[in-house]
């Protein structure tokens, strides 16, 4: 079992990575018309080589398209993520609101929550915040 559970989190830190770059995507595109290599780096604060490593793997799993010196582009299963990520962020975020937690720190919290809670917690935080509203 602890196996089990040492792999879903490794698992969870690859994903977690891979959400993070298409959120900033999606983000640089819809702000700037066009996500660059330098720009990822900057925003993230790491270098163009650890980018350039990361850019490598998000295209041979299918997240973007890119050449190096010129834009990236999230494909469709990189704006699946990007959304599955955003809607993930909200519901953890949304919880937290609810409990009181101040919006900086909900917000703070979220980010790293959201890429380690399971499916059926985030199913029952949906509920719980739905009934909640009526």
């Amino acid at each position: 079992m602890a196996e089990q559970s040492f792999r879903r989190t490794r698992d969870d830190h690859a994903l977690e990575t891979a959400a993070d770059y298409v959120e900033l995507i999606e983000d640089l595109i819809a702000t700037s018309g066009e996500a660059r290599g330098s720009d990822l780096a900057k925003r993230l604060g790491v270098s163009h080589v650890t980018v350039t490593k990361s850019l490598t793997r998000l295209a041979r799993d299918g997240y973007v398209s890119y050449q190096p010196y010129r834009s990236v582009f999230l494909t469709e299963k990189g704006e699946a993520l990007a959304r599955q990520s955003r809607k993930r962020h909200k519901l953890v975020l949304d919880m937290l609101l609810a409990l009181g937690v101040p919006p900086e720190i909900a917000e703070h919290d979220a980010e790293g929550m959201e890429h380690h809670v399971s499916e059926a917690t985030l199913n029952a935080i949906e509920g719980f915040l739905s009934a909640r509203a009526r």
